[in-house]
């Protein structure tokens, strides 16, 4: 997620179309993993700390050593981006091109704009996607979905799933869900307390609800007050930018009641230092999506 607002309207959400709201090393990491079965991870409860795209101010976003990291810090709650392969796999990646967090312009020159769309799940597989971020994370990759979920479940970590750009993969939402059942991740315990699924496009969180409406939704931007109990209907919640909210905003929020007639929820976004951890933890929101889970953490529980 970037920082963008997202502004909707009664007559958008009444409209045909698709609502969405503009705005927002591999070894050392696999001996990390294997110690997950003894990590404790730390209670912190209200609001939820969770890591963005892992804990990825300290390691490359969406990738193993992300996610391990955040479990060796302690954290339950993990954030990801889902795309789709020119072949159809499902991998993890935030921008629809390959070019910000892996060297595929010198594995393929000729490939520009380097769109996730144009490539094979074999030509992802042999990219490098840490030393981007630092040398010393060289040799780490793009997961596929599959692989992805595994890594979670191996470290007992939980998930907020983003189908990213939706509009560019068609059926993805089922497809998506197709691979969290494969992976044991539709089971009642997972639906219950380890999973919520969001996306920036109200239609694609819809399809979803329609498809599994057991399983936690969210949308991604901040509605008009007037428009909320229109999204109430197939959100359980509603995850808005931290610049773009207000304690009476996040107040309207709870006053409305989601698709499963609990209190709607936000999970806001991206808060990466201690003074805005403590303020939208002032307007009690129920969740900080974060790139630092660790100062969120020590700003909110002090």
């Amino acid at each position: 997620m970037y920082a963008r607002v997202a502004a909707a309207t009664t007559a958008a959400l009444l409209g045909a179309g698709a609502l969405a709201l503009p705005s927002a090393t591999a070894h050392a990491a696999d001996q990390k993993s294997a110690q997950t079965s003894t990590r404790t991870p730390l209670s912190h409860d209200r609001p939820l700390v969770v890591a963005h795209r892992g804990a990825s101010a300290y390691a490359p976003e969406n990738t193993f050593a992300a996610i391990d990291k955040a479990a060796d810090m302690g954290f339950r709650w993990v954030e990801n981006d889902v795309q789709r392969t020119k072949d159809g796999e499902l991998v993890i990646m935030h921008d629809d091109n390959l070019k910000r967090t892996t060297n595929v312009e010198q594995l393929f020159p000729d490939r520009a704009p380097w769109k996730v769309a144009d490539f094979t799940a074999a030509e992802i597989a042999r990219l490098d996607a840490g030393s981007w971020f630092d040398p010393k994370y060289a040799g780490q990759r793009v997961p596929t979905l599959k692989q992805y979920m595994n890594r979670v479940s191996r470290n007992h970590q939980k998930l907020v799933f983003e189908f990213k750009k939706p509009e560019l993969y068609p059926g993805i939402e089922k497809q998506g869900l197709d691979v969290l059942r494969k992976t044991g991740w539709l089971d009642r315990h997972h639906v219950k307390s380890k999973l919520v699924i969001q996306s920036f496009s109200a239609d694609s969180v819809k399809k979803v609800h329609q498809l599994r409406p057991d399983v936690k939704t969210g949308f991604l931007g901040t509605p008009a007050v007037a428009d909320l109990p229109e999204y109430a209907k197939f959100a359980d919640q509603i995850n808005s930018t931290h610049g773009s909210i207000s304690r009476e905003y996040v107040a309207a929020i709870h006053a409305n009641k989601g698709p499963h007639r609990k209190r709607l929820e936000i999970f806001t976004w991206t808060v990466n230092d201690a003074v805005n951890a403590r303020k939208v933890a002032g307007f009690g929101v129920d969740g900080i999506i974060t790139n630092t889970p660790d100062v969120v953490r020590k700003a909110v529980s002090g």
